[in-house]
């Protein structure tokens, strides 16, 4: 096989970049074969509208430039699109001006949320554009443990992906809409994912090309547009928005840790509920989905009282 060279490009922005930390929503476990991080750098494995690529990247450390490489037919619309992915149209200026300096009273929380945004500087929210790659892992975490999903989609990638054009063994691209969209339920049973799920993936697929166009509507419009797909609620549309839209307002209502979390973080109370998440997250309105992201990146977690929940088996079913 003749190597192919790859096209190379530097994005540079204002601050700092912690590339782990701003592609984390994109990586489904340490073991998703589509985007792995190898010391510092990022693969990444996608299907772009020109075709699959592969883009290694590798950020500078103290500075917002980044160097990349990339390989494929789809090669050129990663370099194009590698500033958004990187969150260059993140606005976090409203953001920094809450976390500033401290407004008496304060809200509650606010230290907690100030601290971590100054220790997770180069933290951004990305915009991957990629709607459907978003969107199956995120239907396969629906109701499920995560450590669950996550070995779905591995399983899932591994039987329905192709090998990721370029130089990274073992790399692979997510299943194409077409490899997904006339499977029948029985086919991903063996991969852990029931009916239910199956046929929302069915779904997902087969209307592609009307949610991959949800990129260039605004947020409510697209969320629309995704929630008007039988399966996928607004947990699964702020899951998505997060990642393909770059929204840093995006919630996940219905999540089992979510609120738990928000609740300990700014109160100190083991448990909470959607209502009181959204009672404490209020005053971070237009920037609620980079608290919960920073909450995630800071390592806080509810303490835990009595078992977690169990790790099911579909198979078996």
């Amino acid at each position: 096989m003749v190597a192919v060279a790859p096209l190379e490009a530097e994005v540079r922005l204002p601050g700092p970049v912690d590339l782990a930390a701003t592609l984390w929503p994109l990586r489904r476990g340490i073991g998703d074969p589509c985007t792995v991080i190898e010391g510092t750098t990022v693969w990444r494995a996608t299907r772009t509208p020109a075709g699959p690529g592969t883009e290694a990247l590798v950020a500078s450390p103290g500075a917002g430039s980044v160097r990349a490489w990339a390989w494929g037919p789809g090669a050129g619309w990663l370099l194009d699109h590698l500033p958004a992915l990187l969150g260059a149209g993140d606005d976090a200026a409203g953001f920094a001006e809450l976390t500033h300096r401290r407004p008496t009273p304060p809200p509650a929380g606010w230290d907690v949320v100030a601290a971590l945004a100054r220790r997770h500087p180069g933290l951004r929210i990305p915009r991957s554009g990629a709607v459907v790659e978003a969107c199956v892992p995120s239907v396969l975490e629906q109701k499920v443990t995560g450590k669950e999903a996550r070995r779905s989609y591995r399983e899932l990638v591994a039987a329905l992906g192709d090998a990721a054009p370029g130089p990274r063994p073992g790399l692979r691209l997510p299943p194409a809409p077409a490899a997904l969209v006339g499977l029948p339920s029985w086919h991903l049973h063996r991969f852990g994912i029931e009916r239910r799920r199956a046929e929302t993936i069915r779904r997902v697929a087969a209307g592609a090309a009307r949610l991959e166009g949800a990129v260039a509507l605004p947020a409510d419009e697209a969320r629309t547009r995704l929630t008007a797909v039988a399966g996928v609620g607004p947990w699964t549309a702020a899951e998505v928005a997060l990642v393909a839209f770059g929204d840093p307002d995006a919630v996940s209502l219905g999540d089992f840790h979510l609120p738990h979390q928000v609740a300990w973080s700014f109160t100190g109370r083991r448990r909470g509920d959607d209502r009181l998440m959204l009672e404490l997250l209020e005053p971070w309105r237009g920037q609620r989905g980079r608290v919960l992201r920073l909450l995630t990146a800071g390592g806080i977690t509810t303490p835990h009282r009595g078992p977690r929940q169990a790790v099911r088996s579909f198979r078996e079913w």
